[in-house]
């Protein structure tokens, strides 16, 4: 009877894993169209240009960047919670170049037009990097505390100025993983757990059930007992009468 019962319960587990992930899903889009209808940021971006101040600005030949997540591989981003990367800036072309602002927005993963959320602008003053130099700036932004957690795309942009000529290149076009804030349980992990903790004690009572159907069948088996026959001294009596104790008789005789 209990291993039914477990069975349907694996069964109905199994039938609610798709249900709860198009669930999660689905609440994630509404509550991130949600917030992209109602803030005052919705725009249209394009994937090598970002809109900065009244104009449009592009990168400038001769400039490289790089991102780093220092001591977060994953890319996680606790929301409400301030998440540092580094940006890096070599300047391989003719002329001095002054960094003016670092900025990042986040998009819907899948629509990357549209903006979520405009981050953190970080201004910088009397930052310049001379040509052949590199040079590393730090950028601390921080995600809405009631942003859901899930995937969602991250493009920073460095702002920067050569020639007193406005310029800007993308330093980190990617996806993020935004995560509750000091907790580790999603509605993934719990069912993982409550279908690992299921799954140990099926088997734990489709063992102890063959232990007993073995122990059963081994006290139900008959029980063979092998004797030693015992011969008596005095067997004649036993042969009394019989052709063979005649034969013998006849025999004993013969040799007297």
């Amino acid at each position: 009877m209990a291993i039914r019962v477990f069975s349907l319960l694996i069964a109905l587990l199994l039938f609610a894993s798709p249900i709860l992930q198009v669930a999660r899903c689905q609440s994630d889009k509404d509550v991130a169209a949600t917030e992209v209808l109602e803030g005052s940021n919705l725009g249209i971006v394009g994937d090598d240009t970002q809109v900065f101040g009244d104009g449009t600005l592009g990168p400038a030949l001769g400039i490289d960047t790089i991102c780093v997540f220092p001591k977060n591989a994953a890319r996680l981003v606790p929301a409400g919670e301030e998440t540092e990367l580094l940006v890096g800036l070599h300047n391989k072309g003719e002329s001095t170049l002054e960094v003016v602002a670092l900025r990042a927005s986040l998009h819907l993963p899948f629509d990357h037009r549209m903006f979520v959320q405009n981050l953190t602008l970080q201004e910088f003053y009397n930052a310049s990097v001379p040509v052949s130099a590199q040079a590393t700036f730090p950028y601390v932004f921080a995600v809405s505390k009631y942003l859901q957690p899930g995937s969602f795309d991250l493009v920073g942009t460095i702002v920067y100025e050569i020639d007193q000529q406005p310029y800007q290149s993308i330093f980190y076009n990617g996806t993020i993983e935004v995560v509750e804030a000091g907790g580790f349980l999603s509605i993934e992990s719990v069912f993982l757990v409550t279908l690992g903790v299921a799954l140990i004690g099926f088997l734990g009572l489709w063992a102890y059930g063959q232990i007993q159907q073995f122990s059963k069948k081994t006290k139900r088996s008959p029980k063979v007992e092998v004797g030693t026959g015992t011969t008596d001294a005095n067997m004649d009596e036993w042969l009394e009468g019989t052709a063979y104790a005649q034969s013998l008789s006849s025999k004993s005789k013969k040799k007297k």
